[in-house]
């Protein structure tokens, strides 16, 4: 049976139940405590914050969490393994880089940075000996430059080493899911071993059949980010796209966070105020079921394609050694 490394071990993937496939616990800036520890609240009580927030996402009816947070995002294995614990919630890491590579790595080519994310992949994460389960990159606006291509092809190359699956986020108005998937199918990358995310942030119906024809996992995943699209033309692109037969290549999640030091004492933009983890249940999946999708599909969504994922990646990948 293929396994799927959480914070507190593997599990097999048949067991992880509903998943909300592109999420975070906590995000903060790295280096903000170090420097300016007065801003924030003590790591006791963020963790405690964490801990109630995921609490709720047990509660209505997920099992699993696969979080985005990489390091340079304030990536921390031992919040999430504790988190884990305390909620009974299982949770992947991710290693990888978003947006911005940082500048260590701008000058580094991708054997190189392919080397840091299997360590965290096999090895364990710094010193903590917990293992990350998924490989993020990202383009955004930008476009594709020089130094996020080293990142793309490190995660095919550490995807291959490994057998873990490539997660990615992008800017869906400039279709730079093309720009991954052309990268990933150079490396020799399974692009079923791909999820593509952020791709509900466009009704480019058009540029989505492309990327599911190319046989990628998409993501639905930012529902509650209404600035960018509100949700009901989020859920009618679903909808759409579950009628012409792609139901079984779509993931649903919200990409929200437990705590984030971006949102400390700022109020709640009004455009967001669904943005949280119970707005798939509460709002979108009663939303789907309207529009006329089936609770079959939305089983499939959440369920079945999670578990795929992480199948397909690990039978294409070399999965030597990682457990994976």
């Amino acid at each position: 049976m293929v396994k799927v490394q959480l914070v507190t071990g593997p599990v097999e993937a048949q067991s992880l139940g509903r998943v909300l496939m592109h999420e975070h616990v906590a995000l903060a800036t790295v280096g903000l405590r170090e420097n300016y520890p007065f801003l924030l609240s003590s790591r006791a009580e963020i963790v405690d914050r964490c801990v109630h927030r995921i609490g709720i996402v047990k509660a209505a009816g997920f099992d699993t969490i696969v979080d985005h947070t990489t390091f340079d995002l304030g990536r921390d294995p031992a919040l999430l393994e504790e988190v884990s614990r305390r909620t009974g919630v299982n949770i992947v890491a991710a290693t990888g880089i978003w947006i911005s590579p940082p500048r260590w790595f701008q000058k580094r080519d991708a054997d190189e940075i392919a080397q840091l994310f299997i360590g965290d992949l096999t090895t364990g994460i710094a010193d903590t000996g917990i293992r990350a389960g998924v490989i993020k990159c990202a383009l955004d606006r930008a476009g594709l430059m020089p130094a996020q291509e080293q990142i793309l092809r490190a995660a095919a190359r550490a995807h291959h080493a490994t057998g873990a699956p490539i997660s990615t986020h992008t800017w869906a108005e400039g279709r730079s899911g093309e720009s991954q998937q052309r990268i990933f199918a150079e490396e020799g990358v399974d692009l079923g071993a791909v999820l593509i995310g952020h791709c509900g942030d466009t009704e480019d119906v058009g540029y989505l059949r492309r990327l599911l024809l190319k046989g990628s996992f998409i993501g639905m995943d930012r529902f509650g980010i209404e600035d960018y699209l509100s949700d009901e033309r989020r859920a009618a692109v679903v909808a759409a796209l579950c009628a012409e037969g792609f139901a079984n290549q779509l993931m649903l999640s919200q990409d929200a966070n437990s705590w984030s030091d971006r949102d400390l004492g700022l109020p709640i933009d009004p455009r967001r105020r669904h943005w949280h983890y119970l707005n798939l249940a509460e709002r979108i999946i009663p939303m789907l079921r309207k529009l006329g999708v089936p609770s079959q599909q939305i089983d499939q969504m959440l369920i079945d394609n999670p578990r795929l994922l992480f199948e397909r990646a690990h039978k294409n990948g070399d999965a030597v050694g990682t457990g994976i």
